[in-house]
């Protein structure tokens, strides 16, 4: 608060000699607050190198791997005084929500997952993918004839635009003819009536699985995108098999 009044003054209010103040201003830092300094960079480092993400307990692993050596305690209450906290994940939130009052489409296909030719029948679902910034969500439209991923679209909410903007790359790239049977769950984004627009706006017949039934649509279900490397979802979407 110098900047702002006289020393003198402030010394007279807080009790203390000015000749003190000065030779504390002069004093220099002791062997343990030079260490303190050092801690509090490597400690802010080790934050942002964990991403944020790493508890007093694991950040001690990690400075110890990095070649610093200090108890938890101490982690602590460093971190305390730097105002240093682990970033909160997003909760995690289910892919379908068929508690709604939506029109919901027969299951055409009833676990009988066989097709003649390609652009006959498409399977659509929606997945989750954990990363350092929270949920990332992935919509994809499949080919049951090829096992092509013919369309797919990524955003960090799950929302009716999210598979929208998946079934549009799918008819993008391959142009289907009109009768193709689409099947999905019946969660709310496919029952939403932009959505059920969308494909009669291209002569596609809905098909939806049955009530918290995963085998109506297991060739789509959770496990097919563990197949996915990132590496093919940077390319075009007519260019991922599985």
């Amino acid at each position: 608060m110098r900047l702002a009044y006289y020393i003198s003054l402030l010394c007279r209010v807080l009790e203390v000699t000015t000749s003190g103040y000065y030779a504390w201003v002069k004093r220099p830092l002791t062997i343990r607050q030079r260490k303190e300094m050092r801690l509090e960079l490597e400690i802010r480092a080790a934050h942002k190198r964990t991403r944020q993400t790493y508890g007093p307990e694991r950040l001690q692993r990690d400075l110890a791997d990095n070649g610093v050596v200090v108890g938890v305690h101490r982690i602590k209450r460093i971190r305390r005084k730097l105002g240093l906290r682990c970033r909160q994940k997003r909760k995690f939130k289910v892919t379908t929500d068929s508690r709604h009052s939506l029109p919901v489409a027969g299951n055409l296909l009833n676990q009988k997952f066989e097709a003649s030719t390609p652009n006959q029948i498409w399977l659509s679902d929606i997945t989750y993918i954990p990363t350092g910034e929270g949920w990332l969500y992935l919509a994809g439209h499949k080919d049951l004839f090829t096992g092509e991923v013919v369309g797919y679209a990524m955003a960090e909410r799950m929302t009716k635009n999210l598979v929208s903007q998946s079934l549009l790359r799918a008819i993008a790239a391959k142009r289907p003819a009109a009768g193709l049977i689409h099947h999905s769950d019946r969660g709310s984004q496919y029952c939403a009536q932009e959505y059920t627009l969308l494909l009669d706006r291209f002569g596609m017949t809905a098909s939806m699985s049955r009530k918290g039934n995963c085998y109506d649509n297991a060739p789509m279900e959770w496990g097919i995108w563990m197949h996915i490397s990132l590496t093919e979802l940077q390319c075009p979407p007519n260019s991922i098999s599985i």
